[in-house]
């Protein structure tokens, strides 16, 4: 932890927040380049490839949805099925390819993808009507860059910045420290809802109910921080009329929907689901105001309106004067029905936020037009270690009291620019307050995913030797299959130097592969399976992981699994996943095994020493973690030299001479 900083320049803070508005000027601008590359400056026929296009597109339905905004079924032939990017909450646009216009010159028509099936997606669009140039040559819809979420961050960051003697100001000056965090006693915080926590949960949700400002929820990898924080949130809202609860991420804020609707509260999830599910859509706004005892009026006159539209689509624009004029009239009809609707769910949607216990969004969801408006004692951000600072200052703007929840030593927030990553992009709002506010934190310290060996070298070097394992899982491990060669290990290092595995940098990319390395893992991962008979785990079907760091060697993994047809069943079973750290972050596996890829004289590691990843990728495992590597080529960076000694202490390194 470094020292609380003492701010004597008044305006400290303001060059703080302008230096991280500059920055992410800069990410938006390499954002926007990145995207012009990938798709405006692209045929139609590259975008296709790319997964950015679908043409030629049909218009199958036509509807009006909430708010009077037009909603299309679009749909693309079934030979053009091929993968793409198409997905629920991104912006894309309807464009017509009109003989004589092309590019910037095609005219469009923007939405946002509400429903992603094999070859259709529904668009809600921007308008009320269908323009008339989607009668003049073939139609597509393309995916467009998202300026919201920018423009979002720009004016919050603009609202802290510009804040004075308010709470916002208050809030800023402790959250950055420069003003002292204030708690009540905690002793005096007494718990409603009976709970399985440990002590160090009971203490972090206390905690929470104590803190007069911010409190920070720092869970480490398999140390519950999910359930304690919602615990922390039922506890919140036994005390307070409404709460907001954020994630940078949809997958986060569908989980703690789900995981608060079945505790029975009453929460309206914001904006667009990723995960698909009955509980999940009933609680989305839409689903909310389709169950209130106005929605049969205001479905009424939807419809009147959409009649009055579509007796106005008959008359079309080379029709007499009298037909234009009451192509007009209809039209005006369907408007102020469509302005009465819309003033009727206006109604709705106050009447059922007034009610809710809990709101739940991403955190630009926390800017929806129909919440905007309001304000809250407390504002709950998950995952706020993996989000950009502007993000965060988004739900704060509406915030009494701020609770933050998360885990610095795992994957920080993805930033394009490289030059706003270096110059500090990647330093979270989270990262500043635990540091700067150490007493704002409870940190979890009983995990209940690794066996203890596998925790031990992760607690030492992230987590000041605090963790501990609970005493279902500390000595979890796999069967003793192969005495020989010791597979009962929960921990094992494979060292490759000295065999001349040498690694492969890929043509016009940064990527690297190590062949060999790779061979050597899939093989030592094969004799590890050999006795293991699915058949006989039905129940509990082991589950494996196999982790890179780079591209190119995750790419010739997936290709040598798909030549061992062994492992190639284990992965049409699901059981056995290839990816990056990134792709496992938030999941677990039985067995976890990393091939480090760098193999060099010059003891260059690259992406490796980013020790934050290395930390979330050996967490993932439960009770097997295998990782081969070069420690020629490792030995010279501090963490790994640690990590070397760890396994020499524990009786877990072996040298691939071991597997000949």
């Amino acid at each position: 932890m470094t020292e609380q900083p003492t701010y004597t320049d008044p305006y400290a803070l303001e060059k703080e927040l302008r230096k991280v508005q500059a920055l992410m000027k800069l990410e938006q601008q390499e954002d926007l380049e990145q995207f012009k590359i990938k798709s405006a400056q692209s045929t139609i026929g590259e975008r296709q490839k790319r997964g950015l296009t679908w043409y030629p597109v049909k218009i199958t339905k036509e509807e009006i949805g909430f708010g009077g905004k037009l909603v299309l079924e679009i749909e693309r032939p079934a030979s053009q099925s091929g993968l793409h990017l198409f997905q629920v909450g991104k912006n894309a646009a309807l464009f017509g390819n009109i003989p004589g216009r092309a590019g910037s010159d095609r005219p469009t028509l923007s939405g946002v993808i509400t429903s992603v099936k094999r070859n259709k997606i529904l668009l809600a669009t921007t308008k009320e009507d269908l323009p008339d140039w989607v009668d003049e040559g073939k139609l597509g819809v393309d995916l467009t860059f998202d300026e919201v979420s920018y423009r979002e961050m720009e004016f919050a960051l603009g609202k802290v910045m510009g804040a004075y003697e308010t709470r916002l100001a208050e809030l800023r000056d402790v959250l950055l420290g420069a003003k002292p965090a204030r708690y009540r006693d905690e002793s005096e915080a007494t718990l409603y809802y009976p709970s399985p926590l440990n002590d160090s949960q009971l203490a972090a949700v206390r905690h929470v109910l104590a803190a007069k400002d911010v409190a920070i929820i720092h869970g480490p990898p398999g140390t519950g921080k999910t359930t304690t924080l919602v615990q922390a949130i039922l506890e919140t809202i036994r005390r307070e009329r409404r709460v907001l609860v954020c994630a940078p991420s949809n997958t986060a804020v569908d989980l703690l929907t789900e995981k608060l609707a079945e505790r029975g509260v009453n929460v309206i999830r914001m904006g667009n689901p990723s995960r698909v599910s009955d509980l999940l859509l009933h609680h989305t706004l839409d689903a909310q105001i389709m169950e209130h005892k106005s929605y049969g009026e205001l479905k009424a006159m939807r419809q009147t309106a959409e009649q009055y539209r579509e007796q106005a689509g008959k008359f079309k624009r080379h029709f007499g004067w009298e037909e234009r004029e009451q192509r007009r009239l209809l039209k005006e009809q369907a408007h102020l029905m469509l302005q009465d609707s819309d003033n009727l769910e206006r109604y709705i949607t106050e009447d059922l936020l007034d009610k809710v216990q809990v709101i739940t969004c991403t955190l630009v969801g926390a800017s929806n037009r129909a919440i905007r408006h309001l304000t809250y004692e407390t504002v709950f951000i998950d995952e706020a270690a993996q989000a950009l600072e502007p993000g965060c200052w988004i739900p704060i703007t509406k915030a009494n009291r701020v609770v933050l929840a998360g885990d610095h030593q795992q994957l920080p927030p993805t930033v394009k620019s490289e030059k706003a990553a270096r110059e500090g992009l990647r330093e979270t709002l989270f990262e500043k307050c635990i540091q700067r506010q150490p007493d704002s934190a409870r940190m979890l310290e009983i995990q209940y995913r690794m066996h203890e060996q596998i925790m031990e070298f992760s607690s030492e070097q992230f987590y000041e030797g605090r963790l501990k394992a609970a005493p279902t899982v500390a000595h979890a491990d796999l069967p003793a299959y192969d005495l020989r060669f010791a597979p009962d290990l929960p921990v094992e290092f494979l060292d490759t130097a000295g065999f001349g595995f040498q690694e492969l940098g890929i043509e016009e990319s940064r990527s690297i592969a190590n062949p060999e390395e790779a061979d050597l893992l899939l093989r030592r991962l094969a004799q590890l399976l050999e006795p293991y008979d699915a058949a006989d785990h039905e129940e509990d079907l082991l589950t494996i992981g196999v982790i890179a760091p780079y591209r190119a060697q995750i790419n010739y993994l997936r290709d040598a699994v798909e030549a061992n047809d062994e492992l190639m069943g284990l992965m049409e079973h699901r059981m056995l996943s290839i990816g990056t750290v990134d792709s496992f972050q938030g999941q677990e596996r039985d067995i976890i095994a990393i091939t480090l890829t760098r193999s060099n004289p010059q003891g260059e590691i690259g992406f490796l020493s980013d020790i934050r990843r290395m930390n979330v990728g050996m967490t993932r495992a439960r009770k097997k973690l295998l990782i081969v590597g070069d420690s020629s080529t490792l030995g010279g960076h501090p963490f790994y030299k640690a990590f070397l000694d760890y396994v020499e202490s524990i009786g877990a390194y072996r040298t691939a001479w071991e597997l000949q």
